[in-house]
């Protein structure tokens, strides 16, 4: 594997973090990579996921192949055909095929240890509480629920069940965010006070993204919220006291009845920093910029997807190998099942990302400046 391609002006990073960096590139999969660990874990945990759809197809279960601490156990579908489909491509055992009417049968199944589910937010919390009570742990994909009470009772319900709670933040696993995080934290270009992103894509099917029942909203909570997240990265974890916003006319009012088609915002911090953010089902662009006096970051093209991530700073550009995200979070996720420890993307994050859309809808609903409720 190729050493990442950085300017000079980096050498003056520590060389614990440049090897801290390369261990996460060539064994973000691996206990010992991440955490330091040499104890070798008994056993694989299983993984079942819980919905079947594109994010599972497409990415979640590919990853699974990868890991190297959890392995797919099982599924949770409503149409058996795919249930059938995945046993013969994953060789599952049928006995661990579930419907969401048997669900519950799943806490008298030692096979399954964590249950990912990847259903419309609006489900979430349902299922994340059903798992619980199940004795089982969850990650939660993004964004957590629909509303912030939401987000409190599927805490709640994990801490009673003494489960642990993880949301689907994958990029907290990809190396361009980390360094995002390591700036922020030890401030190389000092605080960043000025931010911008954008992202959306075009968008022109009646799906569950555009269903304001299932979706919570249209374009912020599909695609909004990897800002929203990404500047609370650049601001060190920390929140914004209030937000602006305004959403723009509607090209195409007989598909987006329910939702917001385009919605620009701006968050401020106490400190003076703002980040000035619009997300669409009507463009393309996902790019994200932070700025401090110092110096920047730019994220200039895939700033929140899977691969592919371009990243220049003042410094010069950054290229990093890549990996399979997915796989990082379950992976790390099972390690802190095993070990005890503390997730990186716990259920509270979830909740603060939840209360800064509400305050986003609030402010384009009245057209106020919104405190953000903490």
């Amino acid at each position: 594997m190729k050493t990442p391609k950085l300017n000079h002006d980096f050498a003056s990073r520590s060389r614990r973090e440049f090897l801290r960096d390369l261990a996460w590139a060539t064994a973000a999969l691996a206990t010992t990579g991440l955490h330091g660990q040499t104890k070798a874990p008994d056993r694989k945990l299983g993984i079942a996921l819980l919905g079947l759809g594109r994010y599972s197809s497409g990415q979640l279960g590919p990853a699974l192949h990868e890991t190297k601490h959890c392995y797919l156990a099982g599924v949770v579908t409503g149409h058996p055909e795919k249930g059938e489909k995945w046993a013969t491509d994953y060789g599952l055992n049928k006995k661990n095929i579930y419907n969401y009417e048997n669900f519950d049968r799943i806490a008298d199944n030692p096979d399954i240890d964590i249950v990912y589910v990847v259903t419309p937010p609006a489900l979430h919390p349902e299922f994340t509480i059903r798992a619980a009570k199940a004795g089982k742990h969850v990650i939660s994909e993004k964004p957590m629920a629909t509303s912030v009470a939401d987000c409190d009772r599927m805490i709640d319900a994990c801490k009673k069940a003494k489960v642990k709670l993880a949301i689907g933040y994958r990029l907290h696993y990809d190396l361009y965010h980390r360094e995002l995080m390591r700036l922020a934290r030890e401030q190389d270009f000092g605080p960043f006070m000025r931010m911008t992103g954008d992202r959306g894509f075009v968008f022109g099917e009646r799906a569950w993204r555009i269903d304001k029942k299932l979706a919570g909203g249209g374009p912020m909570m599909d695609l909004g919220i990897y800002i929203v997240h990404g500047t609370c990265m650049a601001a060190n974890g920390a929140v914004p006291i209030a937000v602006t916003a305004h959403e723009n006319p509607k090209t195409k009012p007989e598909l987006f009845n329910e939702v917001e088609e385009t919605l620009h915002w701006t968050m401020q911090w106490a400190n003076g920093a703002k980040c000035d953010a619009v997300t669409s089902f009507n463009h393309s662009s996902d790019t994200f910029r932070a700025e401090g006096s110092k110096g920047w970051i730019d994220f200039k093209q895939h700033a929140f997807t899977y691969r592919g991530i371009v990243c220049e700073t003042s410094r010069g550009p950054l290229t990093y190998p890549a990996i399979n995200q997915q796989a990082a979070h379950m992976d790390d996720f099972a390690d802190c099942v095993r070990s005890g420890r503390d997730t990186p993307v716990p259920g509270e994050l979830g909740r603060r990302d939840m209360q800064i859309i509400t305050a986003v809808y609030e402010a384009a609903r009245t057209g106020k400046r919104v405190q953000v409720k903490t």
